[in-house]
């Protein structure tokens, strides 16, 4: 099969494509998927780069537990495609059915254990092999193969943020970041719960983003305090604003982070924090029952991801490049 196969740590020089790579043998509690598309994410991008660091060494070349990965390694964590063959003990009635991938390999309990793309290999091949647990059926949702493939990651992580806060319809709720993958997921999410959303973005992007059913559009740079008081703050960003997102939600309020591309050390008045009752939420990708509830909101056509360009496969390291520019609103994809 055909495959996009990262041989070590590094940039895009770092990924050979590969004609001859075989297709992986399927096994008892397994299924083989073929996959149809498989989005460009972030994850996929430090883990080649071994962006992540260590509380020792910052600095470290690791991907996200610490180590550094295993090589070689097909990359792709977001995957959408039909299911071939099954191994033993899987219901054949799998084979046919449109799938995606849930990208978090747990062995016990509701946090990630190994990651699709990073631990296992991934989605950026002609076929993927994956433990029948990990499928949910989308064989009718109303989207595309290539809209499909952009939920797992991104709208699995704003589903799970979303769901950690405990947001319900009727409450006024503010996104920063709302441009990028999971900003405008949490957005689309939210919006299809009843939320009242505040959408923060860049002013190039404003009038995109507007157009996503939202209340009320905030530019990054202006004055944030002049955005009315809000029950929840999605931030996926970070960074200097961080402080001043505490700031804009009402009593009793709660931030959830996911993110930190603006930069992850981030200043704020801890008095600010604990005199009004507010609260601060760690969130990290989704658990079972988020990318459960994830997969129905996608057979009800409750969202509509946004594809920015789809690229061939041999033109990986084309759409990466083109990934780190962040000239684009919505999702870029691979079609092997």
């Amino acid at each position: 099969m055909t495959a996009a196969v990262t041989t070590c740590h590094g940039g895009p020089e770092c990924i050979e494509v590969r004609h001859d790579w075989p297709i992986p043998n399927v096994g008892a509690g397994q299924v083989l998927v073929r996959v149809a598309a498989a989005a460009v994410n972030n994850t996929d991008i430090w883990s080649r780069e071994g962006a992540y660091g260590t509380a020792a060494d910052p600095q470290a070349v690791v991907g996200w537990k610490g180590v550094p990965l295993a090589f070689p390694r097909i990359q792709g964590i977001d995957i959408a495609g039909e299911v071939v063959r099954v191994g033993g003990g899987v219901d054949d009635g799998w084979v046919g059915r449109r799938v995606i991938i849930d990208p978090a390999f747990r062995s016990e309990g509701e946090y990630p254990a190994d990651i699709v793309g990073s631990e296992v290999d991934g989605g950026f091949s002609q076929f993927h092999l994956c433990a029948e647990r990990q499928l949910h059926d989308v064989s009718d949702s109303p989207l595309s193969a290539v809209q499909l493939a952009c939920l797992p990651t991104a709208y699995g992580t704003a589903l799970g943020m979303i769901n950690r806060a405990e947001c319900v319809a009727g409450e006024r709720v503010l996104v920063t970041g709302s441009s990028g993958g999971v900003g405008m997921a949490a957005v689309q999410l939210l919006v299809d719960r009843g939320c009242e959303v505040v959408a923060h973005t860049s002013a190039s992007k404003r009038e995109v983003v507007a157009g996503l059913g939202v209340a009320e559009v905030s530019v990054r740079g202006q004055d944030i305090s002049k955005v009315s008081p809000v029950d929840a703050v999605m931030d996926v960003v970070g960074g200097d604003e961080f402080g001043a997102m505490i700031d804009r939600l009402r009593d009793g309020g709660r931030l959830v982070t996911a993110g930190a591309i603006a930069g992850p050390v981030v200043p704020f008045d801890l008095r600010r924090l604990y005199l009004n009752h507010r609260r601060i939420i760690g969130s990290t990708m989704h658990t079972l029952g988020d990318f459960a509830d994830l997969a129905a909101i996608a057979v009800a056509g409750g969202v509509e991801p946004v594809v920015a360009e789809t690229y061939p496969l041999t033109d990986i390291a084309k759409a990466q490049r083109r990934f780190a520019a962040k000239d684009f609103v919505g999702k870029l994809l691979l079609e092997p």
